[in-house]
């Protein structure tokens, strides 16, 4: 049996994320016929049915579900290969870090610092993003490294280095009760009825159950805190984006957070790795981290 292609990969891909031929076909800017055609000579090579069609609709198959899985981690090897090895005929191109935004703000400045004082040493532009958005990032290539959070990032496949453990916050409105308070419990935070905790995305982009709001964006989550709507509790370091309007008080049994370099595995940069070495260099305590 042939290997499938890239080209034939995309097209399931968007067939399967549309459950719709017509829709997926302009999402591709082809035509239905050919796209539904090579949806069944590769249903054919493989000797699987990858769609179950009927007059309701297009649904996956089990062995569709798995090779969609399979599809979107072997794209993002390509777009990643494809990166990297253009980003590697520019010897001085600037190395791109990841994290999120607010996140880890003194050790990223330590770091930055310390790299800008090493001879030799390759730029770095730094990317801010979203929560959960650094894993992608890493896998498409659209970065070389990560500052990454454990237990809440994405770490799988990755090799990485821990940098520092933290203690937890409460971010309240500052008008809050609570938020007169020296420290809390999570008990003190969990079930508060007229605040309740917002709830983030989980690593499969599903919601745990709750009354909180729906949160994507750091900007979202702020405002909302700001209006007295939610709260969140989150590692010390991430206090760097508070508004004026908010309070942080110490929440003194939530799990410890470690905040970690990670880098795609097998990596041969020898710049990846000066920048991995300054990083480690620079393991610091709890309350260093939190700052």
């Amino acid at each position: 049996m042939d290997d499938l292609e890239t080209r034939e990969l995309r097209y399931f891909v968007a067939v399967a994320e549309e459950l719709h031929f017509g829709r997926a076909a302009v999402r591709l800017g082809i035509a239905q016929p050919p796209l539904s055609r090579a949806i069944r000579q590769m249903e054919q090579r493989l000797g699987v049915r990858l769609f179950d069609r009927d007059r309701r609709g297009v649904a996956l198959t089990p062995a569709g579900k798995v090779l969609l899985h399979e599809a979107a981690t072997a794209l993002d090897a390509v777009a990643a290969a494809t990166r990297r090895t253009r980003r590697a005929g520019a010897p001085r191109r600037p190395l791109v870090l990841v994290t999120k935004a607010g996140a880890s703000h003194e050790l990223l400045r330590r770091l930055l610092d310390a790299l800008a004082n090493e001879p030799g040493a390759a730029p770095v532009e730094v990317l801010l993003c979203e929560v959960g958005e650094q894993a992608g990032m890493l896998r498409d290539g659209r970065a070389d490294v990560a500052l990454m959070h454990r237990p809440f990032d994405d770490l799988a496949g990755f090799d990485t280095e821990d940098l520092c453990v933290e203690d937890q916050v409460a971010i309240l409105p500052a008008a809050h009760p609570l938020a007169a308070r020296d420290q809390l419990t999570m008990a003190d935070v969990s079930h508060v009825p007229d605040l309740p905790i917002a709830r983030w995305p989980r690593l499969d982009g599903s919601y745990p159950n709750g009354p909180g709001p729906e949160v994507r964006t750091q900007s979202q989550l702020a405002q909302l805190v700001a209006l007295g709507k939610t709260l969140l509790v989150i590692p010390a370091s991430s206090r760097a984006w508070q508004w004026p309007e908010h309070v942080s008080v110490p929440v003194i049994d939530a799990p410890k957070v470690t905040t970690v370099i990670a880098w795609p595995p097998g990596s041969r940069s020898l710049a990846v790795a000066s920048l991995v070495r300054a990083a480690t260099d620079l393991r610091v305590s709890a309350e260093a981290c939190a700052r």
